[in-house]
């Protein structure tokens, strides 16, 4: 069934208003609602409500909430068709080699080689292909520090399609929390998880922050992953801490070269040690420890 997006773009601070305003609103409803970063040097910060039962009245609910925030702003209007987006998104997308993982899609399964850990992945709507220079860093980071280390519970913080929390799955076989603020993601990625037979070591939930129930069930955290973006991976430093155990690894993508030392910064702030940093494509991979 279609699913309804109902979205705006605000300054931060209005997006966090208008965020609380509409979970408190809708919270009965059981709707999902999401907010993300739209323009990191702006500061600007999209709030998404979707609506999944095809309700009537969301949309002049949604905008009673903004007029009593004094916030005036129009909500824009998506329709999420349930469409093919396996093959539209992977069509012609080669497979993808970091270290012993090769992310490829349905039609390239015949690439997994002897010794390969493969994973596949469709998808859909979500980001992380494999084909991104923070996915293919993290995975070879993960496997550098599953070489070093063996920890009994990880995290991964932003999951998109899953790519990292199934590889992370296939190496160490340990239970993985997969999280997203995005209800789309996470759909996508608990069916990534299926697909690649590790449902039994990875659970995939909806959670916009760190209150979300699932990390307080699940925490601490041996190993934490989190390819995000630099600014609300800095935000996040305190939160990391407090879910890591002590002696465990922190891995952190989505930072450009030039944001590294600031990242870093904020990290070692919270009494974390860096233990190492890998480039690709503009890109930087952190390895850290508390």
């Amino acid at each position: 069934m279609p699913q309804t997006r109902y979205f705006l773009t605000l300054p931060r601070h209005e997006a966090e208003r208008a965020y609380a305003a509409l979970d408190a609103a809708f919270e009965e409803d059981g709707l999902p609602l999401a907010i993300l970063e739209a323009d990191e040097a702006s500061d600007l910060h999209e709030v998404s409500l979707y609506d999944t039962d095809g309700c009537t009245d969301v949309e002049p609910r949604a905008a009673a909430v903004l007029r009593d925030l004094g916030i005036d702003k129009t909500f824009g209007r998506e329709i999420i068709e349930d469409t093919d987006w396996v093959s539209k998104s992977l069509q012609g997308l080669k497979p993808v080699r970091a270290g012993r993982f090769l992310v490829h899609g349905a039609h390239d399964r015949d690439a997994v080689r002897i010794g390969d850990i493969g994973i596949e992945i469709e998808a859909g709507l979500a980001f992380g292909t494999g084909h991104h220079g923070t996915t293919a860093g993290c995975l070879n980071m993960i496997a550098d520090v599953l070489k070093r280390t063996r920890p009994r519970n990880a995290l991964d913080l932003g999951t998109g399609s899953a790519v990292l929390a199934i590889g992370l799955a296939k190496m160490a076989r340990i239970p993985v929390l997969a999280t997203d603020i995005d209800p789309v993601a996470t759909k996508v990625a608990a069916e990534n998880v299926r697909l690649n037979g590790v449902a039994a070591f990875v659970r995939a939930v909806t959670a916009p922050g760190f209150h979300h129930p699932a990390f307080a069930a699940n925490a601490p955290f041996d190993l934490i992953v989190a390819n995000i973006l630099a600014r609300p991976l800095m935000r996040l430093a305190p939160a990391m801490r407090r879910h890591l155990a002590p002696g465990g690894s922190l891995i952190l993508s989505g930072i450009l070269d030039r944001q590294r030392d600031a990242v870093v910064a904020a990290y070692a702030g919270q009494g974390f040690h860096h233990v190492r940093t890998t480039r690709r494509e503009g890109w930087v991979t952190i390895h850290l420890k508390r």
